[in-house]
């Protein structure tokens, strides 16, 4: 049966994007958003590993710059998980496809594991892009561990990474509950079809502002935080131990939202922020 049909990676057919065109897609928002990297030190390009991290709003802004750090710097191209609605968005999932991310299933991410790539994996997903009111940062993972199921089966270090700046461009007017409680929203997701496509109102995505009343994101500085690896040996052979998968859960957890603090402790302490960046972005 063909692999591309049943939504499986065709991995031996992938060809990474040549470093110096990554670099030239990227340059506008590597000058607007000036990211920052610490702890790189804890990826190792012979060690594949499972890169944990927070979703930011909207999914789109952040992910781009931490491909082309990896790479970059470490000589590692980077394979995502994405969440199934990004493969449905027209030329938006062209580029994922040509950056190698794939749709987040677990028979994808053993072909990669089994491959020996470096994977990036968001267990918040949709819902975690399409956030409400008050929860920049927040992780929203509900009850997923199939994350930790994959990375215990295959033995890969759990490495997390954080990313911070993203949901601070924005400023959310509308959320989904906002919506789903207008007469417009009832009638509307009692199409079968809709409903389905966004888990019931689960998946729609805020209307945001950024500079003014625009969709133009505010000029943050990115700045993203690489843990040190979990080891996945000592659960070796449990994964399907649903005990044990909510305590891996719980440790990657807990050092994502350490690393997160990390960086808000580093953003507090940045004083190369420039005149225009802290008029657009409100810093002091």
């Amino acid at each position: 049966m063909n692999a591309e049909v049943q939504g499986l990676v065709p991995v031996a057919r992938f060809t990474p994007p040549p470093l110096h065109t990554v670099k030239a897609a990227n340059a506008l928002a590597r000058g607007y958003f000036k990211p920052q990297f610490t702890g790189l030190e804890n990826v190792n390009p012979i060690n594949p590993a499972l890169l944990v991290g927070n979703h930011t709003i909207y999914g789109m802004l952040d992910g781009p710059l931490l491909f082309e750090k990896l790479y970059e710097s470490k000589g590692i191209v980077l394979r995502s998980l994405g969440d199934h609605m990004h493969f449905k968005v027209p030329l938006w999932r062209d580029v994922l496809k040509q950056s190698g991310a794939v749709p987040g299933t677990r028979e994808n991410c053993a072909r990669l594991m089994e491959a020996g790539e470096h994977i990036l994996v968001y267990p918040g997903g949709g819902r975690e892009v399409a956030k409400r009111k008050g929860e920049k940062y927040k992780l929203t993972w509900k009850t997923r561990t199939g994350f930790c199921y994959m990375a215990i089966k295959h033995q890969y270090p759990i490495i997390p990474v954080a990313s911070l700046g993203a949901d601070d461009a924005f400023d959310v007017v509308l959320d989904a509950y906002d919506f789903m409680r207008t007469p417009v929203a009832r009638r509307i997701l009692k199409s079968k079809l809709i409903s389905n496509q966004t888990a019931n109102g689960d998946l729609l995505m805020p209307l945001a502002k950024g500079i003014g009343p625009t969709l133009i994101p505010r000029p943050e500085k990115f700045y993203f935080s690489f843990g040190e690896p979990i080891d996945t040996r000592p659960y070796a052979g449990q994964e399907d131990n649903k005990e044990r998968l909510w305590q891996l859960r719980y440790r990657v957890m807990q050092s994502l939202e350490r690393e997160l603090e990390k960086l808000r402790v580093m953003r507090a302490g940045d004083s190369d922020v420039g005149l225009w960046r802290k008029l657009l972005t409100k810093r002091k």
